[in-house]
């Protein structure tokens, strides 16, 4: 199994006073394996996916990823495990605003030592990407913007993919475009993929569903 989440418990302070905000969420997601992740706002889809990819830490339970628990990991080590085995997708597609199209979309996968000029020459030519090297994120669509994220996080190769409504700032249309390359690409790689979406036709898409509601899966 390459991801187990087991028991996951996580709360915030707020100015209102405790927030539980997830309540003993426990799944598994196999290698290769899409799986969608549901469920009405302030349910915790968000707070899960940070625990996956290491952006947070619960107050209970363990993530285990290929075996090891990264909630028992320190800095450094959380820090390699986020640069090397997660390929991270946003809503707000996170692309640096000062390197070009190209930079961009390398950028992850030189920092883990694993840049493969060829396979990312390959994912711009399947992304629509080819013509828009040299440009920068302000010159693109929000449509051109996310398929440079998704090209991004795949440009490591990563074994685990994390998308957070990675179609949720774009039209139904170009969010569709997105999704059908971001699924084909994934199953090409072999990665698995945990993906946040508040749509229920595009959680169909995917192999299995998980919703959660109040903190706990339904």
């Amino acid at each position: 199994m390459l991801l187990e989440v087991k028991d996951v418990g996580k709360a915030y302070a707020t100015s209102e006073g405790h927030l539980q905000v997830l309540r003993g969420v426990s799944f598994a997601v196999d290698r290769a394996e899409c799986v969608a992740l549901t469920g009405e706002s302030g349910s915790g889809k968000s707070t899960l996916l940070h625990l996956v990819g290491g952006l947070d830490r619960p107050d209970a339970g363990a993530v285990l990823f290929e075996g090891r628990d990264i909630t028992k990991l320190g800095e450094a080590e959380l820090a390699a495990y986020r640069r090397s085995s997660v390929g991270l997708v946003f809503q707000q597609f996170n692309l640096i605003p000062s390197l070009d199209v190209a930079a961009n979309l390398a950028f992850q996968a030189r920092l883990a030592g694993r840049h493969d000029a060829a396979w990312c020459a390959q994912l711009a030519e399947r992304l629509g990407l080819s013509a828009l090297l040299t440009r920068y994120p302000e010159q693109l669509s929000g449509g051109q913007q996310q398929r440079v994220a998704i090209g991004r996080a795949l440009a490591l190769k990563p074994p685990l993919i994390l998308a957070d409504e990675p179609t949720g700032n774009l039209d139904e249309a170009t969010g569709d475009q997105v999704l059908d390359l971001m699924l084909a690409l994934q199953a090409e790689t072999g990665a698995a993929l945990l993906m946040v979406t508040h749509s229920t036709r595009l959680a169909a898409r995917l192999g299995r569903r998980l919703h959660l509601s109040a903190g706990r899966l339904a």
